[in-house]
C-alpha cells in the first residue's frame, strides 16, 4: 500500500495517536525491563514499540501537525510513564512530582482543544 494514499480524519488520527502514545509507554518500560541491555527481550520490544510508535506519529502529523502531535504524545506518555513507574517500579511519588504530573495533564488538554478549533 503506497503511505501517501492514507487519508485520516481528526477522529482517526487521534486514535492513532493514542495508539502511538501506547506503544511508546510500552517502549519505556521495556528499556527499564531491559535493564541496560542486560536482558535480550524487553530489549528487542523497546526497539519494536518505538518503531511502531514512530510510524504511527508520521502518519498523525499530517493530519494533527507537528506541535500538536508531538507534544500530546509526549506528554500523554510521559504521564503514563510516571504512573508506571510509580506504581509497577516503586518510585517515589513526591508532592512536587504529582503536581508537575497535573501542569502536564492540563497542558495536554490544552493542546487537544486547541486542535480541535477549526478542524473538519
Amino acid at each position: 500500500m503506497n503511505a501517501t494514499a492514507i487519508t485520516l480524519t481528526h477522529a482517526q488520527a487521534w486514535m492513532l495517536l493514542s495508539g502511538a502514545i501506547l506503544l511508546e509507554v510500552a517502549g519505556t518500560t521495556s528499556m527499564r525491563l531491559s535493564d541496560g541491555f542486560t536482558r535480550m527481550a524487553p530489549a528487542a520490544l523497546m526497539l519494536l514499540f518505538y518503531a511502531g510508535a514512530f510510524v504511527l506519529n508520521t502518519l498523525v502529523v499530517r493530519v494533527l501537525g507537528l506541535s500538536v502531535t508531538y507534544a500530546v504524545w509526549s506528554g500523554v506518555g510521559t504521564v503514563l510513564t510516571a504512573i508506571i513507574g510509580i506504581g509497577y517500579f516503586k518510585e517515589p511519588a513526591t508532592a512536587l512530582k504529582m503536581a508537575n504530573i497535573g501542569l502536564i495533564v492540563i497542558g495536554v488538554m490544552g493542546l487537544h482543544s486547541a486542535s480541535r478549533v477549526g478542524s473538519p
